[in-house]
């Protein structure tokens, strides 16, 4: 064997040694990673996974929610939800409340985050003020205003001597909706009023010097810098729409005569008051299929909006 040859040849275990470190490191780094995340996964899985699957099995059967005993229905469950008069008027009162959430505290809390803008000093506490009522317990925020706006004899409504919303068959869902709006406005608030300040000084200036007004800034610039955010927000508005359940039931328990109904209200009704747990699940089945329609609307528009 020549020198040269021999050189190549220890060049070349040399080489494949590398490599085979180089792979048992990467493994080993994999092995790691696997094993960080294992707890976060593992903690999911029970959390969510396994009682979704449960949700799932239960609303094919007749489960009453007390003992091990259930029998397999089929589709009995959801014939039964979609042929009731109930459940069309909860659909509905969950419609209004995505056309509400996604136009009011929508667009009064974008305005308010383009006056932040121009609030230097007294930005920070304007956002704090804001943001109180969402970090409130709902209870807390239902009580207020069962007491001063909506009390009739001492509230705003007693007042102006004019009938509780909330007793009225057209006008209960509005008034819980109010409620929840007034809530929920200082959050989108404070994350447009963040979204709005990550748009490039570059362009806003040369906006500026082209002549363009406040409005055609705000328009031109800012609002295409904040699309993402938008989009986002509303895809979570449209799910936490759908997932509505506290302020209902805290300030008309779904009444009266149902015309307040949402379909978390009416999920709970058929598990706490008739124990018909199938039922109850095959009607959180349906919400959870408005918000994966959300997800994956969501989903479209973002690789649409990446590819434009």
């Amino acid at each position: 064997m020549t020198i040269s040859a021999a050189l190549a040849t220890s060049e070349g275990q040399e080489t494949a040694s590398g490599r085979r470190r180089a792979t048992a490191y990467r493994r080993r780094r994999s092995l790691i990673n696997y094993l960080l995340v294992a707890p976060a996964l593992l903690l999911s899985g029970v959390v969510v996974v396994v009682p979704g699957v449960l949700t799932a099995l239960a609303a094919f059967t007749d489960w009453t929610g007390i003992g091990y005993h259930a029998h397999f229905v089929g589709l009995k469950n959801f014939s039964d939800i979609l042929s009731d008069p109930v459940f069309t008027t909860a659909l509905g009162n969950n419609i209004k409340w995505v056309v509400l959430f996604l136009t009011v505290p929508a667009a009064i809390g974008l305005l308010t985050a383009w006056l932040l803008l121009r609030r230097r000093r007294t930005r920070t506490f304007y956002q704090v003020v804001y943001l109180m009522p969402y970090v409130l317990a709902p209870v807390v925020n239902a009580l207020v205003w069962l007491s001063v706006i909506y009390n009739p004899n001492g509230g705003v409504i007693g007042v102006l001597h004019i009938p509780s919303p909330l007793s009225s068959l057209h006008g209960s869902i509005y008034a819980a909706a109010a409620v929840d709006m007034w809530h929920y406005w200082g959050f989108l608030t404070v994350v447009y009023f963040g979204a709005l300040r990550q748009t490039p000084v570059e362009q806003i200036e040369a906006a500026i010097c082209d002549g363009a007004g406040s409005w055609q800034v705000f328009k031109h610039v800012y609002l295409p810098s904040i699309r993402p955010t938008l989009l986002l927000m509303g895809v979570m508005t449209v799910i936490f729409s759908f997932l509505a359940f506290d302020y209902v039931f805290l300030l008309t328990q779904g009444g009266p005569a149902h015309s307040s109904e949402v379909m978390g209200t009416y999920a709970y009704a058929f598990a706490f008051s008739a124990f018909e747990f199938g039922k109850a699940s095959a009607v959180g089945l349906i919400m959870s299929f408005f918000g994966l329609i959300a997800s994956c609307v969501y989903t479209w528009m973002s690789r649409r909006q990446l590819t434009s």
